[in-house]
């Protein structure tokens, strides 16, 4: 059986309770979705509801550790990076694909993360070199990223977010559409970022994300023995994952695929 340090073990239970008042949402979504102002209510109430609820939890594990929020500078010393809705429009229309997700910040980088699908009740997890894991009922599953080569062969997920510059994703999309045909738009990139872990994509390619949307998953992904880098990065012998959260634009591979997608997308 997989060992869980207290701190991740804290640290899922956490993201779990403060996810519970989500399903209990999402049952009541599509029945609200006939009178448009309720509907919008309910949402941003299911949203602020999480949100509420994981500051009180981790709070109790990390008195100490500080919130960070889009947007604003990054606090000094040790925080946390809480998404508590991503996928909010899949949520809205029913759909179950949406996330919460909780990436820990010490040094300046991730050292654990949570993504939670509520809804599939399907957790990933990751702490700094140990690894990442899908959770299982007796035995969690360690995360590794496909070993597909040939683009022909590969899943791709491609997202944009409402305000990136439409102009640069159709030119990606268009890229990738070339050289491929299995491209998907799920709607929720810390949920694209958990399956390139677990092999599911092979790659995922997002532009204008909030950076609290993509820490926890970066870290899967780099657990899993993947790569990440900036879209418009130009050396790719190397990676800056902080400069990935800061421009939102990022490209997430296998190992075996990681240049070809890269030079793809950059054409």
């Amino acid at each position: 059986m997989t060992y869980l340090s207290p701190f991740m073990t804290l640290l899922i239970n956490a993201v779990k309770k403060a996810s519970a008042s989500l399903n209990r949402d999402f049952s009541e979504v599509e029945r609200l979705q006939a009178s448009v102002k309720s509907y919008r209510d309910f949402v941003v109430s299911a949203y602020t509801r999480v949100e509420k609820s994981l500051q009180v939890e981790l709070g109790k594990i990390k008195p100490s550790y500080a919130f960070a929020k889009n947007g604003q500078p990054k606090p000094k010393g040790s925080y946390f990076m809480i998404s508590p809705l991503d996928g909010l429009t899949n949520f809205a229309h029913g759909i179950a694909h949406f996330s919460v997700s909780v990436a820990v910040f010490e040094n300046n980088a991730v050292t654990a993360a949570v993504v939670y699908n509520p809804a599939a009740d399907e957790l990933y997890f990751a702490e700094k070199g140990k690894g990442a894991f899908k959770e299982g009922f007796r035995n969690h599953e360690r995360l590794r990223v496909s070993s597909r080569k040939d683009l022909t062969e590969a899943l791709v997920s491609a997202t944009v977010s409402y305000n990136s510059e439409i102009g640069g994703y159709l030119r990606i999309h268009d890229n990738i559409v070339r050289e491929l045909d299995n491209v998907r738009v799920l709607g929720a990139v810390s949920m694209d970022l958990a399956y390139v872990a677990a092999g599911k994509l092979d790659a995922a390619v997002s532009l204008g994300c909030q950076s609290n949307d993509i820490a926890a998953g970066m870290l899967l992904v780099k657990e899993a023995g993947g790569y990440i880098y900036d879209y418009r990065q130009k050396d790719i012998r190397s990676e800056n994952l902080n400069a990935v959260l800061e421009s939102g634009n990022l490209i997430a591979v296998n190992a075996s695929m990681n240049t070809k997608v890269v030079e793809l997308l950059q054409k």
